[in-house]
């Protein structure tokens, strides 16, 4: 299916699903591993990389997410593509 989406968009999607599988493995190690601290660096260092990429693809694309985990724009901006179905 076309969504007349430009390349960057996946691009920026990849690399934030990336982030986000690192943050689900650290989380599972460091839920047996807690202090480990060069873990949870690695964990704070990839949280912080996974909002500046959220912020880069909302702020060309619109909000990913709902319920106060993403912030809209004015006016309401939750209409803006693209929708999940359309990636």
């Amino acid at each position: 299916m076309e969504t007349g989406l430009p390349a960057e968009y996946y691009q920026l999607l990849e690399e934030l699903q990336a982030v986000d599988f690192v943050l689900v493995e650290l989380t599972l190690y460091l839920d047996t591993h807690p202090n480990d601290t060069a873990s949870i660096h690695q964990f704070n260092h990839y949280a912080q990389e996974r909002k500046k990429l959220k912020k880069a693809i909302e702020s060309k694309y619109g909000p990913m997410q709902q319920y106060g985990n993403s912030y809209s724009g004015a006016p309401w901006d939750w209409n803006k593509g693209p929708w999940p179905w359309q990636v």
